[in-house]
């Protein structure tokens, strides 16, 4: 059996996906998250339950990893609109300490399309209204780029445009160039994809890109 790709937020969304991609490649999925001991068992899957602001929970989940790919979200609330968002940036403090520690250097992270340098890619009106609605979970991801970019490890950052929960089609585009960066629609699974293909094939290491199906 080959070792385990850790999954951070393994549970839902984006990184449930990764890791029924991963498990669908024959490898093994190490999925992370406050709910995975509920998780079906299943072939090659190694369930971690923890809280991904707990330090040893984090180290202890990395323990045996050959990479990670950090796919934590957070739930929709009114009150995004006014309250501080830190999850981004602390718990990829912790993990980045916490892969030093453990020698595990393939980081691959999801952001999102306006966050880091991407927001210069933005139109005024794109940028008014994410700004309205999501300025503070991405000021947040604003911070979490930073830290991952500072690191000494072999990160990705990987930043899809508008999520849907369309099937897995292949038919995206890995926009690597700035110039070329623009909004549009991608599908949940088909990030999935490229995440593991990121960890699989090293792709786009120490570099940021955009994700969209056109």
């Amino acid at each position: 059996m080959s070792a385990p790709i850790l999954v951070m937020g393994g549970t839902s969304g984006i990184g449930k996906l990764a890791v029924d991609e991963i498990l669908s490649r024959g490898l093994t999925a190490r999925a992370f998250g406050r709910s995975a001991a509920e998780m079906p068992a299943a072939a090659n899957l190694e369930p971690v339950a923890g809280d991904a602001l707990d330090a040893d929970d984090v180290q202890a989940a990395l323990t045996g990893s050959r990479a990670v790919i950090y796919a934590l979200g957070i739930k929709e609330r009114v009150a995004m609109l006014w309250q501080e968002e830190t999850l981004f940036s602390e718990s990829t403090r912790i993990l980045l300490q916490a892969m030093m520690a453990s020698q595990v250097r393939r980081l691959v992270a999801v952001t999102g399309f306006g966050a880091g340098r991407s927001k210069d890619a933005m139109s005024w009106v794109e940028k008014t209204g994410h700004a309205a609605v999501l300025g503070k979970p991405y000021a947040d991801k604003d911070r979490q780029e930073e830290l991952i970019v500072q690191s000494e490890l072999d990160w990705t950052i990987a930043r899809p445009v508008i999520l849907t929960n369309g099937r897995k089609s292949g038919r995206y585009k890995v926009l690597r160039d700035p110039a070329g960066w623009h909004n549009g629609l991608i599908s949940r699974a088909d990030v999935a994809s490229y995440l593991v293909d990121a960890v699989e094939q090293d792709l786009d290491v120490r570099g940021d890109v955009v994700l969209s199906r056109s």
